[in-house]
């Protein structure tokens, strides 16, 4: 009678609240979400005297939204929310949950070494970042056309929105692959993924002042170490190049956006994060191309292909084959995480896999460091860390 009665004589309401595309989609805890009625809502609201919200990805509510990311905490707040089946498939539910993305952090890790490894020495030989970037993205398209015509994989049901909405993450994800790639023609491994850890700093800045979202102190004070940490690196890097640095920077401040521009596009779609980046790169591709001719061009790149080939000899072509191979893998199994986690979540992951990037880059190449160099990488890693624990609290709040 309740509902009835609310439902017809507040029809804007009652429409509003079955604007729930998250409930279509089943929780990553894997238990079936419960809607709760209109009528729980209002009475609930009213009871408490407090106001109704209508949010994008929860309908109808009395919790307010708090800023750009409550996408990814009503998400964990779904939980939540659910009905557990029982206490023991729940429990099976969580842990089969945690090792998954568990799996997919170690695999992206994994993947990410091979490919900086490959692709500083595909630099080495061949500095012309702008065309090594085209190539990796070129293959990443290659490898998911083969993969939806011979239906290895269900080709992605997309509509003209999509793709519209794909276009500011495919210019970020170009701009931040374009600008690592130059850093890394310049500098060493371990320097440019040193100063790409502090992109949690930049996540959160871009978070409070362009896009209004309001963090606890604890968050703040977490990023003095990332920042100090990266500073006294770069002060003491015994191969400092401004290219280079800038490249880092710049790389740090594009991926934030394709992150955050990624996660929204994601919520609420049908698109798993297997094809949303599969068609990242087909995008990104077409972006590139023109100013990667336009910045090298054809008769360059023949020159230093030639010389390459001279100098290494066959195996430079098997250094290209795999950096372009492995850098679409490694994106593709972060895509795959971040389908599953939040946006702030991922960047921290992001720079956790850092740690072995750096080991193995500084082991493999024998790059020189210094004490103070290494203290700086380890107080930014530390800063990482904190940063990880004070977010993680606030996410769950």
């Amino acid at each position: 009678m309740l509902c009835s009665a609310m439902a017809s004589s507040f029809p804007a309401i009652a429409a509003a609240a079955h604007l729930r595309p998250s409930v279509a989609r089943m929780p990553r805890s894997g238990v079936r979400p419960r809607a709760p009625l209109l009528c729980e809502v209002v009475r609930s609201s009213l009871s408490a005297r407090k106001p109704l919200y209508l949010t994008p990805n929860r309908g109808l509510c009395s919790a307010k939204p708090r800023g750009p990311f409550s996408e990814t905490r009503a998400d964990e707040a779904s939980r939540n929310d659910a009905v557990p089946l029982s206490g023991e498939e729940e429990s099976r539910s969580a842990a089969a949950q945690k090792l998954k993305i568990g799996f997919y952090f170690v695999t992206w890790w994994a993947l990410n070494v091979v490919f900086n490894i490959y692709n500083k020495k595909v630099l080495n030989a061949f500095p012309y970042p702008w065309l090594t970037s085209t190539l990796s993205l070129a293959a990443g398209s290659l490898i998911m056309l083969a993969f939806w015509a011979a239906r290895v994989t269900e080709p992605p049901k997309t509509d003209m929105g999509f793709w519209k909405s794909l276009i500011l993450v495919a210019v970020a994800h170009t701009i931040g692959h374009v600008a690592a790639t130059v850093s890394m023609s310049k500098v060493a491994v371990s320097f440019t993924h040193i100063i790409k850890s502090g992109e949690p700093a930049f996540t959160v800045l871009v978070s409070r002042f362009l896009l209004g979202e309001a963090f606890p102190l604890s968050v703040y004070l977490s990023l003095l170490p990332i920042i100090g940490g990266c500073a006294l690196s770069a002060l003491t890097e015994l191969n400092f190049n401004i290219t280079g640095f800038m490249g880092a920077m710049i790389s740090n401040l594009a991926f934030v956006f394709r992150n955050i521009f990624s996660k929204r596009g994601m919520t609420g779609k049908s698109v798993s994060g297997m094809n949303y980046y599969a068609c990242l790169p087909l995008l990104s591709l077409l972006i590139l191309t023109p100013f990667a001719i336009a910045v090298e061009g054809p008769k360059v790149w023949a020159a230093g292909w030639q010389k390459a080939v001279t100098e290494i000899g066959p195996h430079f072509v098997w250094w290209v084959v795999a950096q372009s191979v492995f850098y679409h893998l490694y994106n593709q199994v972060s895509y795959m995480s971040l389908d599953e986690i939040s946006a702030l979540t991922f960047s921290v992951g992001n720079t956790m896999k850092r740690i072995s990037v750096i080991v193995s880059s500084i082991i493999i190449f024998r790059t020189p460091i210094q004490p103070v160099n290494a203290l700086g990488a380890a107080v930014a890693i530390l800063g990482t860390f904190l940063y990880s624990q004070v977010t993680r609290a606030f996410l769950l709040e």
